[in-house]
């Protein structure tokens, strides 16, 4: 595979062929970037290349990424991706903003963006020929590898807090995955994952150490970067060419820092390519129990320290976040800056973005959350061109979305009722 070259360290810049490392820089533990042959693929490719490719998933990017495409009959591992962004209007009122959208992760085949990552290291595993997978998980990741193991006959183990969700244990036990709980929380879990994987021999997903993660992520970059493009050119075409507009702020809810170091290795990516003048500018936003990152951010430091972490969104629930420094870094090496939300806050977002048709998760809903403080607070301005992502479905944690809204009134089937309910 000529376009994989190997690692760099993300702490020391060691580089490391394919065959050297797995996981992390054994010199420091630092998260290992995956290196591309960035001249080959801009001999063999031109952006129009990649454009035109009919297949709707994130393999459309194939390319740029490295592995090689699943063989097989189409299944679930070839769908993840593809997600689509709706505009905001009337919340982008609300807001007193011009331009908002929403990039919903939901639809991806097990419902959260953690698929695209999945989807990678699945193939990834099926690649180097490894047995079992495991990864540590609140909910998300382990569903996500949960049914792209199940989708390609692939043995998958998850070790999840005994406090995660029940709708997402569910899933993972659908899915027909092994699942144990684990009492404690996911910090507890990542650690004995490794463990495990160095005892048994398994090939260890775990988000934020394995290097193919950031990989499957970086794929959402791609997506806006070409949805990002129409965008402009229908401005272009309807208002001319000489409307110039603010760069795009993209708002990103952090838990571990893998989604947010993978969005900014995917726009990097393409600014070596030569295809993309510069990377978006990105916002971080943390629960206000969770922000491990923030602090680390705002104190000016890469140095990241462990918290005990209590939100209602359990997604982005972190003690030490495990790509905590690339995660620092994507902020503020495009200008962008952390912002802190309540838990009261995420719930109102939740019924917010309800109200447009979107039922997002709690750790999805923080990001929107996020902008409404930001744009309350002057992190962006009104002119300011905005995406939020999504990174889940409500129906991920129904318990929570029943905090976010009143219940339902009960009454007798009659037109009485009805109306004295009205």
């Amino acid at each position: 595979m000529d376009k994989f070259l190997g690692y760099r360290c993300s702490l020391c810049g060691t580089e490391y062929s394919p065959t050297e490392v797995t996981y992390t820089c054994p010199k420091d533990g630092g998260n290992l970037d995956v290196l591309l042959d960035y001249e080959s693929i801009k001999t063999k490719y031109q952006p129009e290349d990649i454009l035109s490719r009919n297949d709707p998933s994130l393999w459309r990017y194939l390319p740029l990424l490295p592995v090689n495409e699943p063989n097989g009959e189409a299944t679930p591992l070839h769908a993840a991706g593809g997600t689509p962004v709706f505009k905001l209007t009337a919340l982008a009122e609300k807001q007193g903003l011009m331009n908002l959208w929403l990039k919903d992760e939901s639809r991806n085949p097990t419902a959260s963006f953690k698929d695209r990552a999945s989807a990678i290291v699945v193939t990834r595993a099926r690649e180097i020929g490894a047995e079992v997978i495991v990864t540590a998980s609140t909910g998300n990741a382990g569903a996500a590898l949960a049914g792209m193991s199940a989708a390609v006959g692939q043995k998958a183990i998850i070790f999840a807090p005994k406090t995660a969700p029940q709708a997402k244990v569910t899933q993972l036990l659908i899915y027909g995955a092994k699942v144990i709980l684990v009492d404690g929380n996911y910090d507890d879990a990542f650690e004995l994952t490794i463990k495990c994987s160095n005892e048994f021999g398994w090939y260890c997903r775990n988000t934020g150490y394995n290097p193919f993660t950031t990989e499957g992520k970086k794929t959402a970059a791609f997506e806006i970067w070409e949805w990002w493009q129409d965008t402009h050119k229908k401005w272009h075409d309807e208002f001319g060419e000489g409307l110039d507009h603010p760069p795009l702020t993209i708002f990103i809810p952090v838990g571990d820092g893998n989604i947010i170091s993978g969005i900014h290795k995917g726009f990097k990516d393409l600014v070596k390519l030569g295809w993309m003048p510069r990377v978006p500018r990105i916002i971080g936003v943390q629960a206000e129990g969770s922000a491990s990152l923030s602090n680390a951010f705002h104190a000016k430091t890469e140095k990241i320290q462990a918290i005990s972490a209590k939100t209602i969104a359990d997604s982005i629930s972190v003690d030490l976040p495990r790509d905590g420094v690339r995660a620092v870094r994507a902020v503020k090496e495009t200008g962008g800056t952390y912002v802190n939300v309540s838990d009261d806050e995420i719930l109102k977002a939740i019924a917010e973005l309800g109200t447009v048709g979107i039922f997002s998760e709690p750790a999805g809903a923080a990001a929107y959350a996020g902008l409404v403080k930001g744009a309350t607070s002057g992190v962006v301005g009104s002119d300011d061109p905005v995406l939020v992502l999504n990174t889940g479905s409500g129906l991920k944690d129904v318990r929570a979305a029943m905090s976010a809204v009143g219940s339902a009134p009960v009454i007798e089937p009659t037109l009485e009722a009805v109306k004295k309910i009205l």
